[in-house]
């Protein structure tokens, strides 16, 4: 019983992180409800917790619920696994990290599909570095000053893909003189 529950749990953060913004921008038509009695015995399965409320929910919030049960049936134990973590890891996070995560995926959402695949190519470059480079790097962010990181942000956005690629390191600190 142990294990259902923690699947539900895995699939109702799911839900509740990334449902509001599921939304698919050429399908305008509502979303349609779903009977508990047309679910599958596995999804019924997964979705157990929900059996008492699921026909008072709103028929968008059961297509996603229904889509993190398939998500979670598509997944290898090693995968579920991963997914429990990180679930437990997001259970442990205060409100206010929770909500800055939230924040940080939306401004993710919102850029286009280039500026996502140019930002996952590079943190990809950024993983495959040593793990002391790694921290080199946070910690020159981290000594920025708010002007600075954003001078940074401003200057990324301004390059072509072909600069940004041969960028390693931030522009040099000034020194209090402004020099």
């Amino acid at each position: 019983m142990n294990g259902i529950l923690r699947k539900l749990a895995v699939v109702t953060m799911a839900c509740l992180v990334m449902a509001p913004g599921l939304a698919v921008a050429e399908d305008p038509a509502p979303p349609q409800a779903v009977a508990w009695g047309a679910l599958s015995a596995d999804q019924q399965q997964v979705l157990e917790r929900f059996r008492g409320r699921w026909e008072q929910m709103p028929p968008g919030r059961q297509q996603a619920m229904l889509r993190g049960a398939d998500r979670w049936l598509a997944m290898t134990p090693e995968q579920q696994a991963r997914a429990r973590e990180r679930w437990e890891k997001w259970q442990s996070l205060p409100p206010e990290e929770r909500q800055q995560v939230r924040q940080r995926w939306q401004r993710f959402r919102d850029l286009s599909p280039e500026e996502r695949e140019q930002l996952r190519e590079a943190y990809g470059r950024f993983k495959d570095l040593p793990p002391e480079k790694r921290e080199e790097l946070r910690q020159r962010w981290r000594d920025m000053s708010p002007d600075e990181r954003q001078q940074m942000r401003e200057r990324w956005r301004d390059m072509s893909p072909g600069q940004r690629g041969p960028m390693r390191q931030p522009p040099p600190r000034q020194g209090k003189g402004g020099r």
